[in-house]
């Protein structure tokens, strides 16, 4: 538990959602409350408890958080994590937020359609994805992350073999694999993302996830923002 002066204690609880070990971080008092709801995800070779500063600052201001650990990370660990399953922790990642959303909705602590998503890196992957699949995501929160999931998949792709790395796949292989990222990826549809705030923070010089997917895409998306009056911001 933190104490915020007298008055105010914010505490940190660990859960275990299903398989999902996660930091569930709320105003001490509130704990009961429904609360508009924020779940957060690290990045890849990341923990949630990287991330508990910005839980204290949101339970600060009246929000509850979740941070869980994505699979093989954290209390999910099975070893040395390798690149090769960047993909496969994503999309789990992604499915398992509707399992959290669930049990929070269940449990009777969430306000009415506040429930948003944000994450680092692969966590800010993970949202931009998510809110190609799930309404119930009012807002979102992208920090160094890109919508562009085919894109992306051939950008990592291209870095392997500038580093010399021998691909084991095959190019109908790969083919297969970008058509599974696909579904997720918004920016092949842009017509169809639903206008929620959001809110993207990037490097320029970001030498894993290139800034200008997420910029293309925040560009793209700035008349229709402007003309519905929901707020869109790119730092």
């Amino acid at each position: 538990i933190i104490e915020l002066g007298e008055s105010k204690m914010v505490t940190i609880r660990k859960e275990m959602i299903g398989a999902i070990p996660l930091l569930h971080v709320v105003e001490e008092k509130k704990l009961n409350s429904k609360l508009p709801l924020v779940i957060f995800i690290h990045g890849f070779e990341s923990i949630k408890e990287r991330n508990v500063q910005y839980a204290y600052m949101l339970a600060d201001k009246g929000y509850r958080v979740v941070l869980p650990d994505a699979l093989y990370h954290g209390e999910r660990a099975e070893g040395e994590i390798s690149s090769v399953n960047f993909w496969k922790v994503t999309l789990i990642t992604l499915h398992e937020l509707s399992l959290i959303k669930d049990e929070f909705v269940k449990r009777g602590l969430v306000e009415d359609n506040r429930i948003g998503v944000a994450g680092t890196s692969m966590g800010a992957i993970v949202t931009l994805g998510a809110m190609t699949q799930y309404n119930w995501i009012r807002t979102g929160v992208s920090l160094m992350g890109t919508p562009s999931y085919v894109e992306f998949a051939k950008y990592q792709l291209h870095l392997m073999e500038q580093q010399g790395a021998k691909l084991s796949y095959t190019k109908e292989q790969i083919e297969e694999q970008l058509a599974l990222l696909r579904p997720y990826d918004v920016t092949e549809r842009i017509d169809q993302f639903e206008s929620r705030p959001l809110m993207f923070w990037h490097g320029a010089k970001d030498p894993v996830v290139p800034y200008q997917q997420a910029y293309g895409f925040y560009e793209q998306l700035q008349d229709k923002y402007k003309k519905e009056n929901v707020p869109l911001t790119f730092i």
